[in-house]
């Protein structure tokens, strides 16, 4: 299938938020155990800078209207200025959009963009039992930069987190 993707909006929170929602019961792409609503995300939203953190939603080519995922490059370890040259990304996708290539659509346009967004570097951290996502970063050329061994429970179940990242440049210059 054959995606595009165009900046979220405000009347795309809804969508981004039951898409978020859908991978909480599996448990094996966030810590959250309960539902978030969108009132708990406007902040999250009203935050994300279309110029230097943004969110962008995918949709299937004719139907932009269509949220099919989203993904969202945000600030690194708390937003600290010095760290500034990299970002935390996040890409979550519709149940029935996963596994179409889309995911792999997504990734590859944040990674593109991030460089014009003053970006040297992308991270962000995966379950280690999540295959599934390792291999998509990996096939973009993440790297493994650490792990945390069972810092996550998970309905009584310890889960180890894998950091992944991306350099984008070699150097500072």
């Amino acid at each position: 299938m054959t995606y595009q993707h165009r900046l979220a909006t405000r009347e795309d929170l809804p969508a981004i938020v039951d898409i978020y929602n859908s991978v909480i019961p599996d448990r094996s792409a966030t810590c959250d155990l309960e539902p978030i609503t969108v009132d708990s995300r406007e902040v999250w939203f009203a935050e994300s800078d279309p110029e230097r953190y943004p969110i962008w939603v995918g949709h299937e080519p004719g139907a932009p209207e269509v949220v099919t995922g989203y993904v969202s490059l945000e600030p690194f370890l708390n937003g600290r200025r010095g760290y500034d040259v990299t970002a935390d990304l996040a890409l979550y996708l519709h149940p029935e959009h996963r596994g179409s290539g889309q995911g792999a659509y997504l990734l590859s346009r944040a990674i593109a963009r991030a460089p014009e967004l003053g970006l040297r570097a992308i991270a962000t951290t995966i379950f280690a039992s999540n295959e599934r996502s390792l291999r998509l970063f990996r096939s973009h050329g993440f790297q493994e930069w650490g792990r945390l061994p069972a810092v996550a429970e998970l309905d009584g179940r310890l889960e180890d987190v894998v950091f992944v990242g991306l350099p984008l440049t070699t150097g500072l210059g």
